[in-house]
C-alpha cells in the first residue's frame, strides 16, 4: 500500500472530497444538534420524528464506521483496543435504537432511552476524537480515499432507507 498525503490538492472538483475523520465529525456534530433539538420538543409527533431522524443516522454511521473506517483503522494501527471498545459501544446504541424506532412516545421511559443514547453516543464520540482520530490523522492512512468510500456508502445506506 503507497502512502498518500492526507491534503486533497490538484482535486478537478471545486469543493475538495471530505477526509474520512472529516466526514464522521460532520455526522457526530449533525447528531449532537439532533439531541438538543430533542430537548425542545413537545409533542409525540415531533419528538418520534425526530428520533426517526436520529436512529436514521446513528444506524448509517455506524454501518459506515463498522465495514469501512474500522476494519482500515484497525490494519493501519494494528489496534486490539480502540476499535474492539468502539464497537461494543455500537452495540449499546444500536439496542437502544431497536428499543426506539417505530415506538410513539409514550412518557419518561421513551424520554429516558433517548437521554441514555444521547449519553452513550457523546461518550462515544468523545473516546473517537480524542483517543482514536489523533492515531489515525498521524498514520499513513489515506483519508480523502477513505473518506470517499465512506461517502459514497453513506449514500447508497441513505438512498435504500427513503
Amino acid at each position: 500500500m503507497t502512502t498518500i498525503t492526507k491534503t486533497s490538492s490538484g482535486t478537478k472538483s471545486s469543493a475538495p472530497p471530505k477526509d474520512a475523520i472529516a466526514l464522521l465529525k460532520a455526522d457526530h456534530e449533525e447528531v449532537s444538534g439532533m439531541f438538543a433539538e430533542y430537548e425542545k420538543k413537545r409533542t409525540p409527533a415531533t419528538k418520534m420524528a425526530l428520533v426517526k431522524e436520529i436512529c436514521t443516522a446513528l444506524s448509517v454511521h455506524a454501518q459506515i464506521e463498522e465495514e469501512i473506517f474500522y476494519p482500515d483503522v484497525k490494519a493501519a494501527l494494528k489496534d486490539k483496543l480502540l476499535v474492539p471498545e468502539a464497537t461494543v459501544e455500537h452495540a449499546g446504541v444500536k439496542d437502544l435504537i431497536a428499543q426506539l424506532d417505530g415506538v410513539t412516545p409514550d412518557g419518561e421511559m421513551y424520554d429516558a432511552k433517548v437521554k441514555v443514547l444521547s449519553e452513550y453516543v457523546k461518550h462515544h464520540v468523545k473516546e473517537e476524537q480524542t483517543e482514536m482520530f489523533p492515531k489515525v490523522k498521524s498514520s499513513s492512512m489515506d483519508l480523502v480515499e477513505l473518506g470517499a468510500r465512506m461517502a459514497s456508502r453513506k449514500a447508497d445506506l441513505l438512498a435504500a432507507m427513503h
